[in-house]
């Protein structure tokens, strides 16, 4: 990417990223992480809807539609949203280090409009890790994953344990998630950037 930030540049004692051998295997769906997250949660009825999958190495790959409530400008996405789905989509990497990780930083380019109706074909991947560092980068193509390039980003995401979450989420939704009867939703409700 083009005029990323110092802080976004791996430092030199960065390590190459492993995926973990529990992860997802290639080609798996991934599933949302939360119901009722914005980016990936089937619960959410003007959410992204995110669809994630895992790829090779430390990659995903996914897609959405825009949809007439993204909008910004007339018939065309809003950039903040076409920047919450490079985030999902890089916050998806988690599920292959098998870590939980929020966003420290992101970085956007948007290169063209993305219109109403049009599907955002996804790709993103860990570049390094340093430490509880995780650099990685992404970009967002229309017409097809191998289509014209229309947002591109780089970010970096720091390892946190779940009490990031439960210390400061909101009590009546980490309550209710705490208390779903079902272990694997319960468990992946704090897996992933929220």
């Amino acid at each position: 990417m083009s005029g990323t930030s110092p802080a976004l540049q791996p430092p030199a004692d960065a390590v190459a990223p492993v995926r973990h051998p529990d992860a997802p295997a290639p080609g798996e769906l991934l599933g949302a992480h939360y119901g009722q997250c914005f980016g990936c949660g089937g619960d959410q009825p003007h959410g992204l809807h995110l669809a994630a999958r895992a790829g090779e190495g430390v990659s995903i790959t996914a897609e959405f539609t825009v949809r007439p409530a993204h909008q910004g400008a007339p018939g065309l996405a809003h950039g903040g949203v076409l920047a919450s789905a490079l985030d999902e989509a890089l916050g998806s990497l988690g599920w292959l280090l098998r870590v939980i990780a929020v966003t420290g930083r992101l970085e956007t380019d948007f290169v063209q409009p993305v219109p109403v109706g049009t599907t955002l074909h996804l790709e993103a991947e860990v570049v390094a890790v340093a430490g509880r560092k995780i650099y990685s980068t992404a970009t967002g193509r229309i017409g097809g994953p191998d289509g014209p390039v229309a947002v591109r980003a780089d970010a970096l995401f720091v390892e946190v344990k779940v009490r990031h979450f439960t210390d400061n989420g909101r009590p009546e939704e980490i309550r209710a998630a705490m208390d779903d009867p079902d272990q694997l939703r319960r468990a992946r409700a704090f897996e992933v950037n929220p």
